[in-house]
C-alpha cells in the first residue's frame, strides 16, 4: 500500500538516536534509509538489498569496503574503507545501494544485525516483506 513505514523505520533504525523525531528533525547528518518504495500507479514494492549470490558490487568495488560473509550470505559495507566513488551503486543491478551524500560513503542493507528481525520487516502493517532463505541448489 506503499506506507513507506519500512522506509521510516529503516532510517531511524540507522539513526544514532534511534528516535523517530531526532532522527528526522535533529541529527546531522541524517541518517540515509536502506530501503525504497518504488511506485508505479497502484503497484508498489519494496526495493532493498538482495544479498546477491555473486553480487557485483563486491566485484566493483575499488577498496573492498564491500563483501559477502560466505557463512550468512550478507553482503556489507564497511564504511571505515568506502570512499564514495558510488561504483557499487552503478554496478548493483537492483539500485539497492544508496549514497549517503552527507557522510560520502554507500549505504545498504545490513539486516540490522542488533535485531532479531530487521526493522522493516518488523514494522510491516500488512506483512508485505518477509525475510527468507536462499534456497541452494545442490
Amino acid at each position: 500500500m506503499a506506507c513507506r513505514l519500512c522506509e521510516v523505520a529503516c532510517l531511524v533504525e540507522h539513526s544514532r538516536s534511534r528516535d523517530l523525531m531526532k532522527a528526522y528533525k535533529r541529527e546531522k547528518p541524517r541518517a540515509v534509509a536502506r530501503i525504497r518504495v518504488e511506485e508505479l500507479g497502484p503497484l508498489s514494492f519494496a526495493m532493498s538489498c538482495r544479498h546477491c549470490e555473486e553480487p557485483s558490487c563486491v566485484r566493483a568495488c575499488l577498496t573492498g569496503a564491500l563483501s559477502k560473509d560466505p557463512e550468512t550470505g550478507i553482503v556489507s559495507i564497511d564504511a571505515e574503507k568506502c570512499m564514495g566513488c558510488w561504483t557499487c551503486i552503478l554496478f548493483c543491478p537492483h539500485g539497492s545501494i544508496v549514497p549517503d551524500v552527507e557522510r560520502g560513503v554507500a549505504a545498504k542493507c545490513d539486516f540490522c544485525p542488533h535485531l532479531e528481525t530487521p526493522a522493516c520487516i518488523a514494522i510491516c502493517p500488512n506483512r508485505a516483506l518477509l525475510l527468507a532463505e536462499e534456497k541452494t541448489h545442490a
